[in-house]
């Protein structure tokens, strides 16, 4: 299977924000911008016209245009960023220290309140993953869910410190995600 994800464009007016399941807005001519990009790829590298997008808008906005244009259009719930609960959509200068450092601990395996820890997000990614089917998939979705999943392609599971936690991708980057090749069985006489 090869996955190819794109991260959403940038949304409007989140700078600071704890965003996870927070449902920001895109401008329109950036949603129009990577639903370009994607029609394009898929065009020159004879892909299917079927895309997948997490349900938040800013990705399913890309969803929504390259439906437009005559593509198959999946939203799934699995594709969504993780979920902060009471944190999602908050400053993050208004979330206290206690909770910070209680993440902090154990940043595998916290949730905020009402939200989901990593541990689950990368279920709930790896659950996704292996329903792929042997074709190319195209995407759309979330820092968080992609870093998730690459790190699972490569083997790893949640990190237990913070400062093991990739960088995220670049708004309307794509991310190639592979199967990676099982070794040979050893030669038998």
């Amino acid at each position: 299977m090869t996955l190819y994800i794109w991260r959403h464009p940038k949304p409007v007016k989140v700078q600071g924000l704890c965003l996870g399941h927070t449902d920001a807005p895109v401008q329109a001519r950036k949603l129009r911008r990577l639903a370009n990009q994607i029609q394009g790829f898929a065009r020159k590298n004879r892909l299917p016209n079927m895309i997948y997008t997490s349900p938040l808008q800013r990705a399913a906005g890309v969803g929504r245009l390259l439906a437009q244009q005559g593509w198959q259009w999946q939203v799934t719930p699995a594709l969504a960023e993780i979920h902060f609960g009471s944190w999602d959509g908050r400053p993050w200068s208004d979330i206290s220290k206690e909770e910070i450092d209680a993440w902090c601990a154990d940043f595998a395996g916290f949730a905020p309140r009402g939200g989901e820890s990593l541990q689950q997000l990368f279920a709930r990614a790896k659950n996704w993953l292996d329903q792929l089917p042997p074709e190319p998939v195209l995407a759309v979705g979330h820092a968080g869910w992609i870093n998730a999943a690459r790190l699972i392609a490569n083997g790893q599971a949640a990190p237990a410190q913070p400062a093991h936690w990739p960088r995220s991708v670049a708004y309307r980057q794509r991310v190639v995600i592979s199967e990676f090749p099982v070794a040979p069985a050893p030669h038998q006489p």
